[in-house]
């Protein structure tokens, strides 16, 4: 429930008095889970109610005695909007037995922690995750610019995709490949999330930028994080893992190229310089084959790709290329489509692309798609 909401209910008439949503709330964690467990003996919801409108009105005091402090005590924390949605929930609910419910839920929200095999999203408390992306439609108006994060390569993703994709799919301290590392985006996540992440890329040039980048960034979790230069159509990939003691990976990432629509060099190992269609799919199965044997079962592969419109005709490379990992025991788990408003070809010609487009009945691209695959 969103802080605006809130302001509109009566128990929470003086939410001006709450902090940013996102500043966090620390709370003594016995102490509030004593709170709780009184509000389960209350016998009618008008005394409930009352219960939780006095609360939320003295915890707001920063020297109430459940408000840490810098003390040591063992804590809980929340933030600010996740909390008061909560107790508004149990407020707000017609019967006793559902705000009772709610208060269990929220019992277990400060005493257990409840998390996937793949990933350190804790379920008691899956409503404050609200940063998380769960819908297959993204409509991003910018770039994460921050830190080291930079657009200046031509052809590089933004970090919020990585950012998703370690994030759903890998706890920290797990190992991410990402066989087309560029300028890398996604070292510099992984090195921001706590995740051991190893890029291959072909261009010297390319990796010797993607070292300096991630040196720029503060690595908090004192995580592993490089780049090897190489083919990733050949390189042994048991090989690069051994060299920092890891047989596996629990995600690979991989953006390649959309086939020739950006030519990224001019060596003809690189997958943007493919003869046709068909070897490019073939190269990239190799990649994917390659990537799949170093692989754990039951983790994921994430590929971002886009079409290609040539000759008067659409090539849905995307699909095709979804169809070849299909081929290779994934299971397809979702098709992502994500926008993009401009790329730096179009940027200063957009009525020519328009009349373009009139004049040859095609539609403009304006997104790309994130596949999400599982080894079988």
């Amino acid at each position: 429930m969103s802080r605006n909401a809130l302001r509109n209910l009566p128990l929470f008439d003086d939410a001006s008095h709450v902090a940013e949503d996102k500043e966090v709330l620390q709370l003594d964690e016995n102490g509030l889970l004593h709170t709780l467990n009184q509000w389960k003996t209350l016998s009618a919801l008008p005394a409930l109610r009352a219960a939780i409108a006095e609360f939320s009105s003295q915890i707001r005091d920063p020297r109430h005695s459940l408000r840490l402090n810098g003390s040591g005590n063992k804590h809980v924390e929340f933030s600010w909007d996740y909390f008061l949605g909560e107790l508004s929930q149990i407020a707000e609910s017609l019967t006793l037995d559902r705000a009772r419910y709610y208060v269990d839920r929220l019992v277990k929200g400060v005493s257990e922690v409840r998390t996937s095999k793949i990933n350190d999203i804790n379920l008691n408390r899956w409503k404050e995750y609200e940063d998380i992306y769960t819908d297959s439609l993204w409509l991003i108006d910018r770039r994460d610019a921050s830190g080291a994060h930079s657009a200046g390569y031509w052809g590089n993703f933004i970090p919020q995709i990585p950012h998703q994709m370690m994030r759903r799919y890998t706890k920290r301290g797990e190992w991410v490949l990402d066989t087309f590392a560029g300028s890398g985006t996604t070292l510099i996540e992984g090195q921001r999330l706590g995740r051991n992440t190893i890029g291959i890329e072909l261009q010297d040039r390319m990796v010797e930028q993607a070292k300096l980048l991630v040196s720029a960034e503060s690595n908090r979790y004192g995580v592993t994080v490089d780049v090897v230069c190489g083919d990733s159509t050949a390189i042994d990939y048991q090989a690069a893992l051994a060299q920092y003691g890891q047989e596996s990976v629990q995600l690979v990432v991989m953006h390649p190229p959309y086939f020739d629509i950006i030519r990224f060099s001019d060596d003809p190992r690189d997958l943007s310089n493919a003869s046709s269609v068909d070897a490019f799919l073939a190269m990239l199965s190799t990649v994917v084959d390659k990537a799949a044997q170093v692989l754990d079962r039951g983790r994921y592969l994430v590929m971002v790709v886009g079409d290609k419109y040539a000759n008067g005709e659409w090539i849905p490379l995307g699909f095709h290329s979804m169809n070849e990992v299909m081929e290779r025991g994934f299971s397809l788990k979702s098709i992502i489509v994500k926008n993009f408003e401009e790329t730096s070809g179009k940027r200063n010609q957009k009525e020519l692309w328009r009349y373009r487009a009139l004049v040859g009945g095609f539609y403009i691209f304006k997104h790309e798609y994130i596949l999400v695959f599982k080894k079988r």
